[in-house]
């Protein structure tokens, strides 16, 4: 087994943990606080949490999570683990089945490796750099499109409610408003969805593990102003991100730069 291989089957086992951990909570009826920015957090949430701090992370490893205190030894390390215990926690509270347990590993400041679990809809998605991407255990990809015309394009449920995709109206494809922006770039990189953008700021919590996958289902990401995604550093936020397949890049990089006229 290659060390990468190695990496794999340790996302593997840290959502299979979190699926057992997960096992104790019902989504749709569970309690939960909201924290000092307002994000609303469950106790599925913290033992999940918990439960993965345990696992993953090895001696010379960092960790940066949701749930977790950031500590600033990570910046010092070549590896560490970028976990979103829950993401999407409004909607596993509102037992809307678009949530998931999203594990990224970046080294060097790159997504390499990642895996998100959606036990709602009993999809595992796992893959690395060089060495593609599974759902449920078979070979995907990204879908083959290089054209807007007709094409699914995922959305934050939020911010359309917020009205922040009403320029996209008259687009000349579909937009489906779906939460968790992990779930969406699983989705995205599983084939099962065309492209994805969010177009407002999100941690690297949200996006490394979904990063991760779409690079290694041969698609693209990109920020909000055009750069490639970074991880591991100091202040741990994007302004926005979009994913799609490589050969759709293009146009939708073009037309985002004139909605955005």
């Amino acid at each position: 087994m290659t060390p990468r291989e190695r990496d794999l089957e340790r996302i593997r086992r840290g959502l299979e943990a979190a699926t057992r951990v997960l096992e104790r909570f019902t989504a749709g009826r569970i309690e939960h606080s909201l924290k000092s920015g307002g994000d609303p957090v469950t106790e599925a949430d913290t033992a999940i949490n918990d439960e993965l701090l345990q696992l993953l992370p090895r001696e010379g490893e960092g960790w940066l999570s949701e749930e977790t205190r950031d500590d600033a030894s990570r910046l010092d390390k070549r590896r560490v683990w970028v976990v979103d215990p829950l993401d999407g926690t409004r909607e596993f509270i509102q037992g809307i089945p678009e949530w998931c347990v999203s594990i990224g590993l970046v080294e060097d400041g790159r997504a390499v490796a990642g895996g998100i679990c959606s036990p709602s809809t009993g999809r595992t998605i796992v893959g690395a750099a060089d060495h593609g991407v599974t759902l449920n255990g078979e070979p995907c990809r990204v879908r083959d499109c290089a054209s807007l015309e007709g094409i699914e394009i995922l959305a934050s449920r939020s911010e359309v409610t917020r009205g922040e995709w009403d320029r996209f109206r008259e687009a000349p494809f579909e937009v489906v408003p779906m939460g968790s922006v992990a779930f969406k770039l699983g989705l995205v990189a599983a084939g099962l969805a065309d492209a994805t953008w969010t177009l407002v700021p999100k941690h690297e919590w949200d996006v490394a593990a979904g990063v991760a996958l779409i690079h290694a289902a041969g698609g693209k990401t990109w920020l909000l102003d055009g750069s490639e995604p970074a991880f591991n550093r100091r202040v741990p936020k994007f302004s926005g991100l979009i994913a799609a397949p490589g050969r759709l890049a293009n146009c939708v990089r073009d037309y985002l730069a004139i909605a955005a006229d």
